[in-house]
């Protein structure tokens, strides 16, 4: 009961600010890697089946990368992430499923239709890609779980955040350079296999081994380390590390 009786202060204490910029929000996308497997981070809503990519709302007096930043550790507790814009979302009914509404419903709070948080709103979509060894997450007050999921393999989402999703994974395949993708979805120190297991991942289809590595080698971004000994010593792969360097497009390996 305690619980309950907090979030439904919570959510009044939301609906009552009016320092927010009126039908703007941001949302973030946040990817990560894990067992060959690229994931993304979801909450799901108190008493409702509907899962959402953390987001929120503009405060009048901030700049719209800030409100990502800050709406990101609010929902999550992840700081210091890299955040780039990748998309807007305007769709007349993108909002038509409204969760808020069912929301405040659940909770019987009392709120005029003419309410900004029932109106239209535009959002700005961030994409991050983070480390997932290292992510530690956190439901906030609107929301009970935090999960990863497989970006193939979505639960019913809220709004049209699965387009976003969608739309993110495009945004990774298109544009993330090789450095920048590799230092926040892999440990500091990878073998080739986990670095070519990533780009496959990423790219949606395999990737010949012996010409992925030709391909990397011949980039002289990467410096190689010692072996990676977890067996036969004469099997063990080589560690490798990213070197300071230009950037390099995943496109360059569907030449």
């Amino acid at each position: 009961m305690i619980e309950n009786n907090k979030i439904r202060q919570n959510l009044k204490e939301l609906i009552d600010t009016k320092d927010f910029v009126e039908h703007i929000s941001v949302d973030c996308v946040i990817f990560g890697f894990h067992r060959d497997t690229l994931k993304v981070l979801l909450l799901k809503y108190h008493d409702l089946d509907l899962w959402s990519v953390p987001g929120g709302f503009v405060f009048n007096n901030e700049n719209l990368n800030d409100a990502a930043a800050r709406t990101l550790y609010e929902r999550t507790h992840l700081s210091d992430v890299f955040l780039e814009q990748f998309y807007t979302f305007g769709d007349i009914h993108r909002t038509e499923n409204n969760t808020h509404q069912k929301l405040l419903e659940n909770r019987k709070i009392d709120v005029d239709h003419s309410h900004w948080i029932y109106q239209r709103f535009i959002s700005v979509g961030y994409c991050a890609l983070i480390d997932y060894t290292l992510t530690y997450t956190f439901p906030d007050s609107f929301n009970e779980v935090c999960q990863w999921f497989n970006v193939n393999e979505l639960p019913n989402m809220a709004f049209d955040h699965q387009e976003m999703i969608e739309k993110g994974l495009l945004y990774l395949r298109k544009n993330i350079d090789y450095q920048v993708m590799g230092s926040n979805l892999l440990p500091e120190k990878f073998t080739m296999k986990e670095l070519q297991n990533l780009y496959e991942s990423i790219l949606g289809e395999p990737l010949r081994r012996n010409n992925f590595q030709r391909k990397i080698l011949s980039l002289n971004i990467l410096e190689r380390l010692e072996k990676h000994y977890s067996g036969s010593a004469n099997k063990a792969p080589y560690l490798y590390r990213f070197l300071d360097s230009p950037k390099i497009s995943v496109n360059d390996f569907l030449k």
